[in-house]
């Protein structure tokens, strides 16, 4: 469907000004074009949901029908994606903030309404749950069962690639993007590209340093390599993809025993967070800047208290000792 000028206006100033990613910009545009349609569908009379609903042009939507958009228009939509769309709270804020961004933009840099309709609009409160991660035992067990496929000609690789999950919690898409050149010569540190183009440092520890030497010099045995920037290649020498390294964790997470848990390769970075801040001692200000969050309180999700520490605690009441026979 093509996007009307002033969401493609939008699109190219997050994109060329504000230096966000083309995944995050495709997201927003997606998220106005339901606003788009919704405001359309509700002034003529057509459903709001469905294939006609889908299908609704929006090739009208022009300065003179955003500038008509109110506040109560917003709060109507965000109620219909509740209620008719299902959409859980951390749906709303995200498609909220796509709105209070457009507007943004058309009051401040395009200068078409004097008031913003999104101004004041809260976010849905989101609930915040603890993240799930493999306790240090089930990391080693998941890394010995990579070690236990013997026949499998990529097993160094894989082996390579959980060990950095685990280690350095990085993402997905961080550790797929990396390039050979990423790696400092000593490979001491690596150069990821993060959530919005934004690039940072990995310092690697020696297990990294040591599984890194040995898929180096395993890629180098690789007859033909089509894509000779890429760090990880598939087995037909192109950058291996998203969706094979989820398959390579799903693998092994079975094989481990951990399959019926329902984790992931992003539970693979909570994992590391989780045992750096809770087992490591690693202060919650440089597991920030380890896992490229932007925001502190991203990162404070990882603070939460341990069943074992929990356990100690009530341990250590002084009460804790005197049972029903110490008083009689």
């Amino acid at each position: 469907m093509q996007l009307p000028d002033i969401l493609q206006d939008f699109a190219s100033y997050k994109i060329t000004v504000q230096n966000r990613s083309p995944k995050t910009v495709d997201q927003y545009c997606t998220d106005l074009s339901l606003l788009f349609r919704y405001i359309i569908a509700v002034g003529s009379g057509l459903p709001t949901l469905g294939e006609k609903f889908e299908s609704i042009d929006i090739s009208c939507v022009d300065a003179a029908f955003v500038s008509a958009i109110s506040k109560e228009d917003i709060y109507r939509f965000l109620l219909y994606t509740a209620r008719e769309r299902q959409n859980a709270s951390r749906a709303r804020a995200r498609k909220l903030s796509a709105i209070k961004s457009f507007f943004k933009f058309v009051c401040n840099f395009k200068g078409l309404m004097k008031d913003n309709p999104a101004l004041n609009i809260e976010s849905p409160a989101i609930k915040k749950t603890l993240p799930k991660f493999l306790s240090l035992e089930e990391s080693i067990d998941l890394l010995n069962s990579v070690k236990a496929d013997t026949k499998n000609p990529q097993r160094t690789r894989n082996y390579c690639i959980l060990t950095l999950f685990l280690n350095c919690g990085m993402r997905l898409a961080e550790l797929t993007g990396m390039n050979v050149s990423d790696l400092d010569k000593d490979l001491r540190s690596v150069r990821v590209v993060g959530k919005g183009s934004k690039e940072r440092i990995i310092y690697l520890n020696s297990a990294c340093r040591e599984v890194l030497r040995e898929y180096l010099e395993y890629r180098s045995t690789i007859p033909v390599i089509k894509d000779k920037s890429a760090l990880f290649l598939s087995r037909l020498g192109t950058r291996v993809s998203r969706q094979s390294v989820q398959n390579v964790v799903y693998k092994y997470l079975d094989a481990a025993g951990l399959g019926h848990k329902n984790y992931s390769t992003h539970k693979l970075r909570h994992t590391a967070a989780t045992l750096m801040y809770q087992s490591g001692g690693v202060d919650v200000r440089v597991l920030k800047e380890i896992l490229g969050h932007e925001q502190l309180n991203t990162t404070q999700i990882y603070t939460h208290v341990s069943d074992t520490q929990i356990e100690n605690a009530m341990e250590k009441n002084p009460l804790a000792s005197i049972g029903v026979s110490d008083n009689e």
